[in-house]
Formats: structure tokens, C-alpha cells, sequence
């Protein structure tokens, strides 16, 4: 009965993307429940994989945190066991944290930890919760790199496990919200923020919040045992990188460069609002591409990147997740309440650069996804860390991962009501699938991924106490302004209200002692973001 119920489910989630005409993806997705008698529901977690098992550590085991800061973040609901999954016996072990030092119980336990796994090593990076040396929440200050086999068979074994782990303790590390990548030898520590304290919406002196504005990057190195690191560098960008809780997904560029693309995430300076726009990083540099617009996946959700070499076009796959738009009956509803959604989407890269983003027919069986994973299929090519190999692929229909976890919410805006309660963490697993049909190679995009807003400076380079500033507004509404140095220092901002649409001139006031360049950035009405590099004389 329990086959049953499962077939027929997945036979009515198998379905194609919207018909119309862009990119070529020619894939459909099917997902099909799957039950792992024993799984803790959790969100918010890290992972590693190694021989078709799945290690978990951390993240929370209710739904979305309460409004409330006496009820936000209960260390009862951390997650304080680490999981191991093997899904084709559909096999759980589980270790608890208690016989490992004090600073490797509680980082353990925390909510979005930044990670990444290479090879046989699983690094894990910072994250938020309750600590019991320090007698309340706070933003974990440690580095810690876990033996993924090592650990994973001790724990099948019940074997003692406080061997697998080494840590360090640095401030720099302080992070939770973000993500950890790497490009060459070097890490990249992207975006997130620290926050000590508890939680209110209310903004009340219940805790300390501070976005890291930046890329941090470092090369992580072992003397005599000993876990260290060397190389730290930072880049500071608070207007395009004060951001948390995204999606950071791997690319391979056009020009075959690998790097890394942040889609969207929260919250922008001037308001409580998504970024929209994604930002491209690269061994070079970022890039904001402040011209395109992602709408239908703003909050870190379950994703998959995809690469097709003999288009030499990148596919990045959202499930799920909390968004400021979704589609109903057709039409692109904004909601600032940005609520659960229930949206499958894919944001391409064609072989120009240009992107797009595209919904899909089929959504998600609830609202799911937020907080949650794709463990991708391992015995699929990669064409570089964690990026499938579709030209490689040869079946038409093929099992590209699991999604585990994340958060469960019957009603799509639980915690502007105050219903925090009726949220949990998911339990059921999902196999995603792909399933090619060339009938379907075509597909409708989001209206509006690419916009009209942008402006010009004159004089540039500038002199004098003074900036003009032409910009075209697309619509009536509040302009943000604001002036980034070199060394990422904010060194103007103002808001210009109720500008209507059209031609604006904006006479813009310098500080005295300005380095030579800058980079002025301009968003309207929180949607629509134009940045100018500027060189001052």
C-alpha cells in the first residue's frame, strides 16, 4: 500500500516545463516521495557524502524561529545528533555530541553553519545557537574539519568519534548565513553575518547583528598536526555583498573560468526586502549583475547546478523555498510579505552571458524547500565540483539527487501571522528527477529579468564638491543612493523619495578626501539596481 500511495504521487508530480520560447532545456522534472524510516526532520544543516552515504550535522529540528525572543531559537530544538544515511538500504545511524570538547558540541549543533566538503574533508564554518559555556545565543567563532569516511564509519561502528574532528577558534569565523566555496587553493567565506543575541523582529536590544559586507578568503593549512590558516584576505562591498541567506551555486563560466553566482537572499540596506539581482565571483573578482532580476527564489532553498558543454550553457535549478513572487493563475504576484512558495525555477546562462529565468509547470507538493538540501546523485559525471555533466548523461531519464530536510509550513505567510507553531522540519525525502522530453525544449520566462534602469555620471572622472547623475526611472518611487571606495568603505548614502518616473538629474554631494576610485550604486523602490565604477580626481 505504502508503493502504492508512493507511485501514485510521484505519477502526478512528473511534469514539463512551461511552453514557450528561450533557452534550450529540454528536461522535465519528476519527484518522487521517499520514505527513510528513522530520519530526524532538520533544516539548516550541513552535509557531506562518501560511498552513496549521507553525513548530516546540525540544524534545527522545528519549523521557522518565533517572533518572540524568549521562544526564538530554543536550544531543545538544535539538533544535537549527527546523522549518517545510507538511502539505498534506507538505513539510518545516529551519534550524539556529548563525549566531544564543549566548543565542537556546540558548534555541531548550529543552525547554518557554512560548509564545504573536498574530498574525504568536510569544513565547517561558524553558525548560530544557544550556547551553554556562554549562557545564550550567539554566532560560533570556529573552523572545524571533519574526517567524512572516518566519522561516517565510527558512527555505523559506535565507535567513539572525537577523533574525526580538529578545530580552531578565530573571530574571522564568526559567520553564520552565508557560504563557504573554493576557487584554486583558497576558500571563499561569501557574505552571512554575526549575530549574538536573541532574536526580535522588533529590532529591541536583544542582540548585536553584523553582515560581513564581504568575501573572505583564506588558504587552510596543517602544521605537525596542527589546523591552521594563512592568506586571509577580505573584499568589502556592502552594497552588493550584504547578504545572507542565499543560494551560492558552482558555475562554469562561458569563458570556461569556474567560480561561484550568489541568487539573491536578504536583506537589502535601506529596507527589509531580497535582493533580486545575482552577484558573479571569480579568482578575478565579483561582478554584480545588477541588470537582471531572479524573482521566484529569494531565500536559500534546495538547489542543483547543471552544465551543458555542448551549449556551453550553465542550468541552476531552485526548489521551493520563500520568495518575494510567485505565479498564481498565470500572473507574477509580488508579495513583501515574501512568503513560502511553493515555485520550481531555473536560472540559465546561455554561451553569450545573458541570463534568464524560467518557471516550471510542476511545484513543489507543499510548501517545502526552504532550508533544505539536494544531495546530489554521485554517480553522475560532474563537470566540476557539484555541477552535473548533462552532455555526459546519455539516459533520457535519470535520478539527479535527493532533497533532505528544510522547513514544512502548511500556509504560505506563517510568520507575518504570528504562526510560527503550525511550521516544522520536513521528514519526507524527495528523489528528483529529470526526465528529457524534446517536445519541451522551449520554455515561457520570467517578463522583466532584464530592465531598463541605469544612469550616468558626468564628470567622470569627477572633480569638485559634486556629482551629476542622470538616471532613467522605469517607475515612479524611492531611490537609495550610495557611494562604495576602493577598500569598501560606505562613504555616501541618502534616499531621494516620491521621484517620478522618467529622466531624473541627481546632484550628488562628495566627501572631502576621497581615494581615486569608487563605485556608485542606485536602487529603486528596492527592485531595480544600477552600479557605475567612478574615477575621482
Amino acid at each position: 500500500m505504502i508503493l502504492l500511495r508512493t507511485t501514485l504521487l510521484a505519477a502526478t508530480l512528473c511534469a514539463v516545463a512551461l511552453l514557450g520560447a528561450q533557452t534550450t532545456f529540454p528536461y522535465g522534472i519528476h519527484l518522487a516521495p521517499f520514505p527513510i524510516e528513522g530520519l530526524d526532520g532538520i533544516h539548516s544543516f550541513a552535509h557531506a557524502q562518501h560511498e552513496g552515504r549521507w553525513l548530516l550535522i546540525g540544524g534545527r529540528l522545528d519549523g521557522i524561529h518565533a517572533r518572540q525572543p524568549f521562544n526564538a531559537f530554543p536550544a531543545a530544538q538544535n539538533n544535537t545528533a549527527i546523522q549518517v544515511v545510507d538511502p539505498q538500504t534506507n538505513t539510518v545511524w545516529t551519534a550524539d555530541l556529548t563525549a566531544l570538547a564543549v566548543g565542537l558540541q556546540e558548534q555541531l549543533q548550529a543552525t547554518n553553519m557554512q560548509f564545504y566538503q573536498e574530498g574525504d574533508q568536510l569544513l565547517l564554518v561558524g553558525g548560530y545557537a544557544y550556547s551553554s559555556s556562554a549562557g545564550d545565543h550567539l554566532t560560533f567563532p570556529y573552523l572545524t574539519v571533519v574526517d567524512v569516511p572516518g566519522l561516517i564509519a565510527d558512527i555505523i561502528n559506535s565507535e567513539p568519534i572525537a577523533g574525526n574532528f580538529q578545530q580552531l577558534t578565530d573571530d574571522k569565523f564568526a559567520v553564520t548565513g552565508g557560504y563557504l566555496g573554493k576557487i584554486g587553493d583558497e576558500f571563499y567565506l561569501v557574505g552571512g553575518h554575526r549575530f549574538d543575541g536573541r532574536y526580535n523582529p522588533m529590532n529591541h536590544p536583544t542582540f548585536t547583528q553584523t553582515y560581513t559586507d564581504a568575501i573572505r578568503k583564506f588558504t587552510l593549512t596543517a602544521t605537525n598536526g596542527n589546523l591552521g590558516f594563512t592568506n586571509y584576505t577580505v573584499i568589502s562591498d556592502p552594497a552588493h555583498l550584504h547578504r545572507r541567506d542565499y543560494n551560492l551555486l558552482p558555475q562554469i563560466y562561458p569563458d570556461g573560468n569556474l567560480g561561484y553566482t550568489i541568487f539573491s537572499g536578504v536583506f537589502q540596506i535601506n529596507q527589509d526586502l531580497p535582493f533580486l539581482y545575482p552577484v558573479d565571483i571569480t579568482a578575478a573578482g565579483h561582478q554584480p549583475v545588477s541588470s537582471f532580476n531572479q524573482y521566484l527564489c529569494n531565500y536559500h532553498a534546495a538547489h542543483l547546478p547543471l552544465y551543458d558543454e555542448a551549449a556551453n550553457s550553465m542550468h541552476n535549478l531552485f526548489f521551493g523555498g520563500i520568495s518575494q513572487y510567485y505565479y498564481q493563475a498565470g500572473n507574477l504576484v509580488q508579495d513583501d510579505n515574501v512568503p513560502f512558495v511553493k515555485t520550481i525555477s531555473r536560472v540559465s546562462r546561455s554561451s553569450d552571458g545573458t541570463l534568464e529565468e524560467v518557471p516550471f509547470s510542476l511545484e513543489m507538493p507543499g510548501y517545502l524547500g526552504a532550508g533544505a538540501e539536494l544531495m546530489i546523485n554521485e554517480d553522475l559525471p560532474q563537470s566540476a565540483p557539484g555541477i552535473i555533466d548533462l552532455a555526459a548523461v546519455e539516459a533520457d531519464s535519470f535520478l539527479v539527487g535527493y532533497i533532505v530536510g528544510g522547513i514544512s509550513t502548511p500556509t504560505a505567510n506563517p510568520f507575518s501571522v504570528n504562526n510560527t507553531g503550525i511550521t516544522s522540519a520536513a521528514t519526507t525525502v524527495f528523489k528528483v528527477y529529470l526526465v528529457k522530453n524534446s517536445t519541451t525544449g522551449t520554455h515561457t520566462s520570467v517578463p522583466g529579468g532584464y530592465h531598463n534602469f541605469a544612469f550616468t555620471v558626468v564628470p567622470n572622472p569627477g572633480r569638485g564638491k559634486t556629482l551629476t547623475a542622470t538616471a532613467f526611472l522605469p517607475e515612479p518611487g524611492d531611490l537609495d543612493i550610495y557611494l562604495i571606495d576602493t577598500s569598501g568603505r560606505l562613504i555616501l548614502q541618502e534616499t531621494r523619495k516620491n521621484l517620478p518616473a522618467g529622466d531624473q538629474q541627481l546632484n550628488l554631494p562628495l566627501p572631502t578626501h576621497l581615494p581615486g576610485l569608487g563605485v556608485l550604486t542606485l536602487v529603486l523602490n528596492g527592485k531595480y539596481t544600477a552600479s557605475e565604477k567612478l574615477i575621482l580626481d
